[in-house]
């Protein structure tokens, strides 16, 4: 850092100078194509629909990277309300992947996607692996489409999304489906719903995977005690938000100790110095979910907040804090 002396009303004052550090991250090294993030500030998936809404309000370009809503081959029409429920520090979710399909995505976000100079990353859903590898080839070299989220992670479905992630040898074999079918970098998102997260991070790894998503919401509930009845149409729904931060970032942590790619930080991230734990815990980049519900600018805070704390700390390439956690 250096520093000018300026001279006002004859009083000497001197100004720092200060360099804004390399922020720019690689999220699929080796890849078929590159998916490299100018910032590692992305939104989450679902929690800013495909990002038409927020681009109304700031410049979508400033973002790392977008996340769209989930998509299946078929639209879907979700689970029955009620599905959101406030939590202390928290919400629990049940939508059930309501979403228009991957055709009347296409046609309606990814033509302005194309547009933007963020790179929009689809997260997809299947029922199958077939249908997995099918979306995967529906969308793979479509314009504005620049990386595939495989979720195999969510919790409110009756088949697919988590009964795929608990277990590494389906991870696996959907992993690599997606891998054999696209051309796009394919990141896997993660259940945080196993005894060893670790085991189903090197099975995605070894099937493929460019990048981890570390974690998915966590299942949990809410009763109403007149009712004596849940509080969401179904008994289980996901967890999300601040709630969850301590618990997605040892996952995060105990991911990027098992694997050699990149993993993306996900879960209760709120302002900058969140987004900076998750780095040191060895995230390359992080999603920002639940606390754009209540501040629609949260992705481009938490951004602002992690470029004002590498200037406090001298920190001058953004890449030297993943995974500089010191531990003993």
């Amino acid at each position: 850092m250096s520093t000018s002396v300026t001279e006002t009303h004859g009083v000497r004052a001197a100004t720092a100078i200060q360099t804004a550090p390399q922020l720019s991250v690689d999220l699929a090294p080796g890849a078929k194509r590159e998916l490299i993030l100018r910032n590692p500030v992305m939104t989450a998936s679902g929690t800013s629909s495909n990002g038409l809404e927020l681009a109304r309000l700031f410049d979508i370009n400033r973002l790392g990277g977008l996340l769209s809503k989930g998509v299946t081959l078929k639209p879907r029409r979700g689970n029955p309300t009620p599905r959101i429920v406030e939590t202390p520090a928290g919400m629990l979710n049940s939508i059930g992947f309501q979403n228009v399909g991957v055709r009347r995505l296409l046609s309606d976000a990814a033509t302005v996607w194309e547009t933007w100079d963020v790179p929009v990353v689809v997260n997809m859903l299947g029922d199958t692996v077939e249908e997995f590898a099918r979306l995967a080839q529906v969308l793979d070299g479509a314009p504005g489409v620049a990386g595939l989220e495989v979720n195999i992670s969510c919790p409110n479905l009756d088949v697919g999304g988590v009964a795929f992630g608990r277990d590494p040898v389906a991870a696996g074999r959907v992993v690599e489906a997606v891998v054999s079918s696209t051309t796009l970098p394919v990141i896997a998102k993660l259940t945080p719903d196993v005894t060893d997260i670790a085991v189903v991070a090197r099975a995605c790894q070894d099937a493929g995977a460019d990048a981890l998503c570390v974690a998915n919401s966590f299942v949990g509930m809410s009763i109403d005690v007149n009712s004596r009845r849940p509080r969401t149409n179904r008994p289980v729904a996901g967890l999300t938000g601040p709630a969850i931060k301590p618990l997605a970032l040892r996952l995060v942590w105990e991911t990027a100790k098992a694997v050699d790619i990149p993993v993306i930080g996900c879960g209760g991230i709120v302002d900058g110095r969140d987004a900076v734990e998750f780095i040191l815990a060895g995230a390359t980049a992080v999603q920002v979910g639940t606390a754009s519900f209540r501040d629609p600018f949260a992705s481009i805070r938490v951004l602002e907040e992690l470029i004002q704390y590498c200037r406090d700390n001298d920190v001058a390439d953004v890449n030297d804090l993943v995974g500089a956690l010191q531990v003993g």
